[in-house]
């Protein structure tokens, strides 16, 4: 079953076309990844997808609003994490994280009991509890980002959008990352990133491609035509190929 729907999606900013007639969906319980050169629409693309952004033409979440739930249960069901993301600086680890149980709490509600046990395990999974005392302001570039994912992860949502998720991540953390993924996507739930990665992107379970606003492919990655649709758009400078039972990018020099 499709739990993204985009039916004739376009954007225009300051005149200038960035999305252009998007019809797309997304299954339930598999990994997305949208590749393409930059200035591609990868990003306004995902922004559209969670509500972030003004377009015209239509998006559903068909499992959502089969409900009839308020954007309450919407932010509880579609989690995000955007790029260059900021915070307040004096905010504790631990505190980030926990703005992720926001959906989950009234106004006046206190924190209970659950919503500590999803920070801890959000927290442990991005190998961040340790910090969990330290400011925002005190972390490295990669330390933030992995408290941004935890955040994102203790929403506990069906439904993940993360937009440049490797930034500033050593590859043994893109690993890490790259276990959560699977991990989410093994409980059903369904997982949209943008990468620049694209070896990594390869292995996720579908890839999007983008060029000048337009998808330009959308199917398996062990596809042939999807293969060669990313070798088109970043004009032939590299070419995958099997490597060790998957699918890598390599530079053609």
């Amino acid at each position: 079953m499709s739990v993204i729907k985009a039916q004739n999606v376009s954007v225009q900013l300051n005149g200038r076309e960035i999305l252009s007639h998007i019809n797309m969906e997304f299954k339930k319980g598999t990994w997305t990844s949208i590749v393409g050169p930059n200035g591609s629409g990868k990003t306004t693309l995902l922004q559209v997808l969670a509500g972030l952004m003004a377009y015209q033409g239509s998006v559903s979440l068909p499992e959502w609003d089969m409900g009839h739930h308020n954007l309450v249960k919407k932010a509880q069901y579609l989690a995000w994490m955007g790029q260059h993301e900021v915070g307040a600086e004096d905010l504790t680890v631990y505190d980030v994280a926990m703005l992720g149980r926001l959906p989950h709490r009234s106004w006046w509600g206190d924190v209970t009991n659950e919503d500590h046990q999803a920070v801890k395990r959000a927290l442990e999974k991005t190998h961040a509890w340790d910090w969990r005392e330290r400011s925002l302001g005190e972390l490295s570039g990669g330390e933030r980002q992995r408290v941004l994912l935890a955040r994102v992860l203790a929403v506990e949502s069906d439904i993940v959008l993360m937009d440049e998720p490797l930034n500033n991540l050593d590859p043994p953390l893109q690993v890490d990352w790259l276990i959560l993924v699977k991990a989410l996507v093994a409980h059903k739930k369904t997982v949209v990133s943008v990468l620049h990665e694209v070896s990594m992107a390869l292995l996720s379970d579908e890839l999007v491609v983008m060029d000048q606003g337009k998808i330009q492919h959308h199917g398996s990655v062990n596809e042939r035509l999807t293969h060669e649709a990313v070798e088109r758009v970043f004009d032939n400078r590299i070419k995958i190929q099997a490597l060790g039972g998957r699918w890598v990018a390599l530079p053609v020099i």
